[in-house]
């Protein structure tokens, strides 16, 4: 276990400094995940330890300094299973195996114990709707033929058509293409992603049981939660109807449509089994990543005996646009406060576009879609920067937790550049090269001004990263006021002390293209229009300087009133 010693020498060239504070004392009984500021890490992409070009878990260990410096409460890590790697490790062969690129076992228990010395707690992916194809059970389904009890812990069926040539039905893989592959024998598996995810039969005793363990494998060593992989997935119904030709799932989610294979009743007695098995355990947190089309749905995984938190997706999804984000966060507080939770705040992830580059478009453009071949004249970059930084002092500002994605403190955009030839995601092959996919704010992460990989590693690394990406390396914001990195460290060191255990927000009025609110003795805007003047009291932060006085446009402030 690293000491404080270590911790020094650890530190990374520009010798960030370890300033986080201790959390100040949370009101007896309230769990830490309810309050708590959790990173994400990509670790493929967030430090490369042995100099292969990939990140690893050697890489992550030494740049905990960094992220207790930044004052992160805990660190969620994508999968980092045994794995082919099709789909960035959500294709798991074996989930009680580290995959050789990113370290072994031992490593990912010093990491924990590491991380916790460094007072941040590590919650781990868990990702039950599908296996690998390379996984022991459905090889063994291979095997075994129609029929078998191999096969029924996954969707195997006949084909239609007079010779079983056509698919069982006409549903289609989120990533593009048909959601059903023929095997050799004439039966087709069901994929409602890539080929080489085949989907599990959560009907099935042997699948509840290997997933009553897997938690518990995770939680005997050392992690303190999970993050559930598209829970609302598990569940297919027998008859497995067809969807008909104008199905999209988009639509579904923008218009609260019935789905036969999404987020169906029947999954709740699943969750709550599951949580049953996370209760054996004191202090554990369980996340959904839960793509509904409604908070009326996303409460029903918030339930006490369900998900400890489920991300709000739609707060994600909002356009800059002042009554549509206060809409979705009163919405939030609202819904998840019916079934005793605490919303859970987040701003960009690994397969959406960066906030950075979304809010640098104009409102109405479908930011996945202009990845690929969109007008690059519309992109404002400074808008879009001065955005984000208003953006994550909003977030901050909210009760509830939240969840930041790496580089998203550096300010980082997506790298909508990328050449086709180098493209990883599954999503460019499934649809046909008609989506980029989400290889853009996967980009490994820059650490110095220059060098190779800009300090990722020194073996280069495994997506290209641009020229400028330098500019935007911890090396070049570390300790320079004003900077984003230095933003989002003053704004967690101040929301431990003014803002975390402050009780609810009261709304305040100043005007339509003004966001406001008070919370304790904060008070938080949001101006989406015209430069404002600022009301009476101390600025404790401001995401862009004051013009004489006055809020600039795209910019928010915290302002101690009392």
């Amino acid at each position: 276990v690293i000491g404080q010693r270590e911790l020094r020498r650890w530190t990374s060239p520009f010798q960030v400094a370890a300033r986080r504070r201790d959390n100040p004392p949370m009101p007896e009984n309230t769990p830490w995940w309810r309050h708590a500021v959790v990173y994400q890490v990509y670790v493929r992409s967030f430090a490369d330890g042995n100099g292969d070009g990939t990140g690893d878990i050697a890489g992550l260990r030494s740049r905990l300094p960094y992220l207790r410096s930044l004052g992160v409460d805990a660190i969620w890590v994508n999968p980092w299973y045994e794995s082919p790697l099709n789909d960035g490790g959500y294709d798991v062969a074996d989930y009680r195996e580290i995959h050789p690129q990113f370290g072994t076992l031992e490593e990912a228990k010093l990491l924990i114990e590491d991380a916790n010395q460094a007072g941040i707690r590590v919650l781990v992916d868990l990702v039950p709707n599908h296996t690998s194809n390379e996984h022991r059970w459905f090889e063994a389904a291979l095997a075994a033929g129609p029929g078998s009890s191999e096969r029924d812990r996954y969707h195997f069926l006949p084909g239609r058509g007079e010779h079983g040539e056509l698919p069982p039905n006409d549903w289609k893989s989120v990533f593009g293409g048909p959601a059903w592959t023929k095997v050799p024998d004439d039966e087709w598996y069901l994929h409602l992603f890539d080929t080489s995810q085949p989907d599990l039969n959560w009907s099935n005793q042997d699948v509840r049981e290997e997933f009553d363990g897997c938690p518990r494998y995770g939680r005997d060593r050392g992690a303190a939660g999970f993050r559930v992989d598209v829970p609302p997935a598990r569940v297919k119904p027998p008859a497995y109807p067809d969807v008909g030709e104008d199905y999209d799932r988009h639509h579904e989610l923008s218009t609260g449509a019935e789905s036969p294979m999404w987020d169906r009743d029947g999954l709740h007695e699943i969750v709550r089994r599951w949580r049953s098995v996370l209760d054996e355990y004191d202090d554990t947190v369980m996340i959904a990543e839960a793509w509904v089309p409604s908070w009326d749905r996303l409460s029903l995984y918030l339930r006490p005996d369900e998900y400890h938190q489920a991300f709000d997706f739609h707060f994600l999804g909002s356009e800059w646009d002042p009554s549509r984000i206060s809409s979705r966060i009163k919405q939030a507080v609202e819904k998840a406060g019916s079934v005793g939770a605490v919303p859970t705040w987040v701003l960009s992830n690994h397969d959406v576009v960066r906030h950075a580059t979304r809010y640098a478009l104009p409102n109405g453009i479908d930011s996945k879609h202009w990845l690929l071949d969109g007008d690059r004249s519309i992109l404002d970059t400074d808008r879009g920067h001065r955005r984000a930084r208003a953006a994550a002092l909003l977030m901050l500002a909210l009760p509830g937790s939240v969840y930041l994605y790496q580089g998203e403190e550096l300010g980082l955009p997506e790298v909508h550049e990328l050449p086709t030839d180098v493209l990883d995601d599954p999503v460019w092959e499934r649809s046909g090269h008609s989506e980029k996919g989400r290889d853009g704010c996967r980009v490994p992460i820059p650490w110095s001004k220059d060098g190779s990989s800009f300090g990722f590693g020194e073996g280069g690394s495994w997506l290209p990263q641009p020229e400028w990406w330098g500019d935007y390396a911890v090396e070049a914001q570390d300790g320079i006021p004003g900077s984003t990195l230095e933003l989002y460290r003053d704004a967690m060191r101040l929301r431990d002390e003014h803002l975390r255990d402050a009780g609810d927000l009261t709304w305040l009025d100043d005007g339509d293209a003004v966001l406001s609110f008070q919370k304790g003795d904060i008070r938080c805007m949001v101006n989406f229009g015209d430069p404002i003047g600022l009301p009476d009291g101390e600025v404790l932060l401001a995401s862009e300087p004051s013009d004489e006085g006055r809020l600039p446009t795209d910019a928010a402030v915290w302002i101690k009133t009392a």
